[in-house]
């Protein structure tokens, strides 16, 4: 199928036209710090602006390989108990930080209303599987211990992220639902997620080229990342996880991992899971933090707000 009968809006239109006449390298040309500085980069120009909030602050938790960094944010200084929004980056297990993804997790507390912890977990190659979901699981059960640090009386976690995040939003979700935490996850949000094998798919052949996410920067990841294909910490519809909770998955119409989102949404739906699924149409993997370049992501990010605080409304979880 050529790329001339797919719907692309007019925003991401000029987004990839912008970037084509950069003729920037793609990620696995470039020398690892380079590619980190790449993305880091990339927001500055292209995302939104943070938001204020009243609370900003970096903090650490227990990992299995030294302290945790992490970020915590509120809207309030201090607060009723009630859930905390675990939110696991993306960038192919290789190249987010907290940096990158900021802005994001200022819109997500200020129109949630709620805290949001960011992990900042090891990263691939200096730290392969299973680092990254070895670092979100113990970082999600200190959360959810509601620990002197952050002040607040957590009584669930919404696990969410991006990408490889949503990969690991999934695995962390099944984990604690397999082995509790001392609150349960409540709502998990895979955005855009790696939820199997993504290279058979009809997505991953029509936009592995001119999407901004290439099918080469997706073989790059994968290698740099050494996960175990047979395993469910990589792809977790191998095995039938246990106790999932209420789930909202979004996609991108124009994204290589289009098609592995649907299908973890399919999955869930015919497992009897409240879920809802969204798709941006039109638009491209890494909306999310595009927001700027992309003005109509901001309203695909809402759109994904919205649904999950009417899941969270629906099950109790939120006034």
């Amino acid at each position: 199928m050529s790329d001339t009968e797919h719907f692309v809006r007019d925003d991401v239109a000029g987004f990839l036209a912008m970037l084509e006449q950069l003729g920037r390298p793609g990620v696995e040309e470039l020398p690892l710090d380079e590619g980190r500085a790449g993305m880091r980069a990339m927001g500055t120009i292209a995302e939104a602006e943070p938001r204020e909030l009243a609370v900003i602050r970096d903090l650490t938790c227990p990992g299995p390989d030294g302290d945790i960094p992490l970020r915590f944010y509120d809207t309030k200084e201090t607060r009723e108990p009630g859930p905390v929004v675990l939110f696991l980056h993306g960038g192919g297990f290789v190249i987010g930080d907290l940096e990158v993804y900021h802005s994001l997790c200022t819109e997500i507390s200020a129109v949630l209303d709620l805290p949001v912890i960011s992990v900042d977990y090891r990263l691939a190659p200096e730290h392969p599987f299973p680092a990254a979901p070895d670092d979100c699981e113990a970082a999600a059960r200190w959360v959810a211990s509601s620990p002197k640090e952050l002040g607040r009386d957590v009584t669930g976690l919404i696990v969410t992220g991006d990408s490889a995040g949503g990969n690991l939003t999934i695995v962390t979700t099944n984990a604690l639902g397999a082995d509790k935490a001392d609150v349960p996850v409540v709502l998990q949000a895979p955005i855009y997620p790696v939820a199997g094998d993504v290279a058979e798919t009809q997505s991953f052949q029509d936009f592995a080229e001119g999407f901004l996410l290439t099918g080469a920067a997706m073989s790059w990841f994968t290698q740099q990342y050494r996960g175990d294909p047979l395993s469910h910490r990589v792809n977790p519809m191998i095995e039938e996880a246990k106790d999932i909770p209420p789930t909202v998955v979004i996609t991108a119409g124009l994204d290589p991992l289009r098609d592995s989102g649907r299908e973890y949404a399919q999955h869930l739906i015919a497992r009897g899971v409240d879920t809802t699924y969204l798709e941006a149409p039109g638009s491209i993997h890494g909306f999310a933090t595009l927001r700027k370049a992309i003005p109509s992501a901001q309203g695909d990010i809402h759109a994904l707000l919205d649904a999950m605080k009417l899941m969270l409304r629906r099950h109790g979880h939120i006034a």
